[in-house]
């Protein structure tokens, strides 16, 4: 299976309606896209609702609603009352691109049905289109003999991921990362795995670093390079083993002494460890051939950071953005003081009234960064970066879930 092409973003849109807080959303996240707000405004719940995709995918959509408390706790709290929420996802990939969308909806008492679901898959070369569309666990179109696989608590693009059109979009939304990383976990010794995907609490961190050692030394050395600038003499870290578990050791240079010394990871700090993790987690899918996961979101990277490793935090963003497509949540004047972080790079997020704004800058927010009158960091400062009113604040009745176009 390919995947997503360097510099090439896996969603091209995001669209949402009655999720949580956000009533209405429908963006366009760069491949390095910072959503910036303040605390409370509904940023994670962005977050939340891409990975509620891969959640429904991965295991299934009742293991996704009950993580977050039931679809009494997804679907948006407001004097309308809505009785469902709908995701729709932009794909592109490196020789297809399409879109994936689904609505779910409440029922008495206390249950749920899958309302609409479609998936669109569109060639590159010129071929035919594949592309299916269920109502209430009925398949009223398909180009592919699908069968009767739909049911209304079950989405129906797990059951068709046998058909290669499918699985690709499949294959591309379940291996979505998105993390929360515990310094606690990551200093526990841990039983070993494949380490091919990074655990959403950094848990597995030694197996991932030994994958990608074997795989691609050249990242490691590019992993070891950048924490040794955030944690100064640090050299580089490895997994060891230790009977059946295996642990995180790391070398630090010490005056004095003729070869650098050797410790866990519980005598690490928090910062270091987390530093780590999202080096980790932004750097997995190189040398792969294919990225994956071809998405990364972050929650707060700056946390137990010192301000002066924000530069060289960003320095790493950058250069993973090259292959994976990363979101970034983060209220950090010191994260975005950066020249190069362009208004395109920014989903500003706003709390009205309990109700989340997401979108582009407005135009002065632009004006500002393109001029390169201010950093982002600057403007966050001074309460400046706010979304455009023109593109964020849509209704849910005009957010278009299904159908070709946008």
């Amino acid at each position: 299976m390919t995947g997503v092409t360097a510099g090439r973003r896996l969603l091209t849109r995001v669209a949402l309606r009655n999720y949580k807080s956000i009533a209405a959303c429908d963006v366009s996240p760069a491949n390095r896209c910072f959503l910036v707000g303040p605390n409370g405004s509904g940023k994670s719940n962005f977050l939340d609702a891409i990975c509620f995709v891969r959640d429904a995918l991965r295991h299934s959509i009742d293991h996704a609603l009950r993580n977050r408390g039931g679809i009494g706790d997804v679907r948006r709290r407001s004097g309308g009352h809505p009785t469902h929420f709908g995701i729709r996802v932009g794909i592109d990939l490196e020789d297809l691109h399409g879109h994936y969308a689904f609505t779910v909806g409440a029922r008495s008492p206390g249950g749920y049905e899958v309302q609409r679901e479609e998936c669109l898959v569109v060639p590159r070369d010129g071929g035919d289109a594949d592309h299916y569309r269920v109502e209430k666990g009925e398949v009223r179109k398909s180009t592919l003999p699908i069968g009767p696989v739909a049911a209304p608590d079950r989405l129906v693009l797990v059951s068709v991921s046998g058909h290669t059109p499918f699985r690709r979009v499949h294959d591309a939304l379940s291996t979505l990362g998105f993390y929360s990383l515990n310094p606690r976990q990551i200093r526990q010794p841990q039983p070993p795995d494949p380490g091919k995907l990074l655990a959403q609490d950094g848990s597995n961190l030694a197996s991932v670093l030994s994958n990608l050692s074997a795989r691609s030394p050249h990242t490691q050395r590019r992993i070891d390079d950048y924490l040794s600038r955030i944690v100064p003499g640090i050299t580089g870290v490895a997994r060891r083993m230790a009977g059946p578990r295996e642990f995180l050791e790391f070398r630090q240079e010490v005056r004095g002494a003729r070869h650098p010394w050797k410790f866990e990871a519980n005598n690490m700090s928090d910062g270091a460890l987390r530093a780590l993790g999202i080096l980790a987690a932004v750097f997995q899918g190189a040398g792969r051939g294919r990225a994956m996961p071809g998405l990364v979101g972050i929650e707060e990277p700056e946390l137990a950071l010192h301000p002066a490793a924000a530069g060289i935090l960003i320095d790493s963003l950058r250069e993973a953005a090259e292959h994976t497509q990363i979101l970034v949540t983060s209220h950090s004047p010191d994260l975005l003081d950066d020249e190069e972080i362009a208004a395109d790079s920014i989903l500003a997020v706003r709390a009205d009234h309990g109700e989340s704004r997401i979108g582009p800058l407005d135009e002065a927010g632009r004006t500002a960064l393109g001029q390169r009158q201010l950093t982002a960091g600057a403007l966050l400062r001074m309460d400046r970066l706010k979304p455009d009113p023109a593109l964020s604040r849509h209704k849910p009745s005009q957010i278009r879930l299904f159908g070709s176009g946008p």
